[in-house]
């Protein structure tokens, strides 16, 4: 857990790292998402400016967007000055998933792991990252330390397993993605390993 992500040049190699596990351009089928470019999708490249053909979407665009909307914006950078290893895997669950659900995994596990409201009161689940959960996120932090950050890591890679199954049992049209969402997993856990 010793990263240091509050360097321009740390989260741009995050970022890359991103981008190489998303990719070129696809459209998949089964993809609701529809065509996306670098892991962005085209309605997330339009609300950001984007007019053009998203087989050539910019790279650098897609970069400006990961900065923007998927660590600055939801406060994901917030939680790298706590716990980089927590805000990578948060990032990527943004990316992936949705801001709103890493900021819930993040929200729930803290609930779970405060020892009934003895150690910080009980969050509310509201997808966002506000000055309540930093507080929540810093009293943890003291108390549990370097250990604590695993444990938490666990919890929210837990949840993203979890939900990929989920989501794929609601949709079978998503078991075209689910092996390769865990391989996702794998990397990202073989990379934070190697740290």
């Amino acid at each position: 857990m010793g990263l240091n992500l509050d360097s321009y040049d740390a989260v741009t190699a995050m970022i890359d790292d991103l981008i190489g596990r998303e990719g070129g351009y696809s459209n998949h089928p089964a993809d609701r998402g529809g065509a996306t470019r670098w892991g962005v999708t085209e309605q997330q490249a339009r609300a950001y400016g984007y007019t053009g053909d998203m087989r050539a979407y910019p790279r650098s665009l897609a970069v400006a967007v990961y900065q923007r909307a998927y660590w600055l914006e939801p406060g994901i950078a917030k939680v790298a000055l706590r716990y980089p290893a927590i805000a990578i895997e948060m990032f990527d669950i943004a990316v992936n998933m949705g801001v709103s659900v890493a900021c819930t995994f993040l929200q729930r596990c803290l609930n779970v792991m405060n020892q009934n409201g003895a150690h910080y009161a009980d969050l509310t689940v509201d997808a966002r990252l506000g000055p309540i959960t930093m507080l929540a996120l810093d009293a943890y932090r003291q108390r549990r330390g370097a250990e604590g950050g695993e444990r938490l890591l666990e919890a929210i890679r837990s949840l993203k397993g979890a939900r990929y199954i989920e989501i794929s049992e609601a949709r079978p049209a998503n078991e075209a993605f689910t092996y390769g969402w865990f391989g996702r997993m794998v990397e990202m856990a073989k990379k934070a390993f190697a740290r």
